[in-house]
């Protein structure tokens, strides 16, 4: 099972975190799968001939598919965006849901965050999810680089990641058919 395959089942968030670096790590690669062999898959020494190849299948298979979805250059691949509007909708569905009252505590403590987040971001304002992804995915790709992170954006970082591993939880029960959103 591939670490893709692995994170979705058990955390979506991480899972789209992982998807959109491998969109960001193909576009570094050119979208060349000799490139991405040599520089990615040959250095998995544990796989088998049989894995290594059927990474390659996948790599080549999202290569494609930004290809035909014009996401070469910038932007998210459909089924990662499909991933987000999943999210979106059961967000939703949670915060209707007075059940779910911790869950609604969660996000209007993470509101400050999200409302100076796009505020931010000016007129490229994306949903309110898209924008916490947004920033824990550019404080990983800071802390990738070594580049320092102030306290502000630390404190920033956590409390988006307990909303996000939050709703997380919710999206492995509804997936598993465990979460109950009919009001009582």
């Amino acid at each position: 099972m591939t670490t893709a395959s692995i994170k979705k089942r058990e955390n979506i968030a991480e899972y789209l975190l992982y998807m959109w670096q491998i969109e960001d790590l193909i576009r570094a690669y050119r979208l060349d799968i000799d490139s991405i062999q040599t520089g990615i898959i040959d250095r998995y020494t544990s796989l088998s001939d049989a894995e290594r190849s059927e990474m390659r299948g996948w790599y080549e298979s999202l290569i494609d598919m930004m290809r035909r979805e014009n996401v070469t250059e910038a932007g998210h691949l459909q089924l990662n965006r499909n991933v987000l509007g999943e999210l979106q909708e059961l967000h939703g569905r949670l915060l209707k849901n007075p059940k779910f009252a911790p869950y609604a505590a969660e996000y209007y403590n993470t509101l400050p965050f999200i409302v100076e987040i796009r505020a931010k971001a000016g007129e490229n304002r994306k949903n309110e999810l898209e924008s916490c992804f947004d920033a824990l995915y550019g404080i990983l790709m800071l802390r990738l680089q070594g580049k320092e992170i102030s306290e502000e954006t630390t404190l920033a970082a956590k409390q988006i990641s307990r909303f996000l591993g939050m709703l997380a939880g919710y999206y492995k029960k509804d997936y598993n058919n465990e979460l109950d959103l009919e009001e009582e």
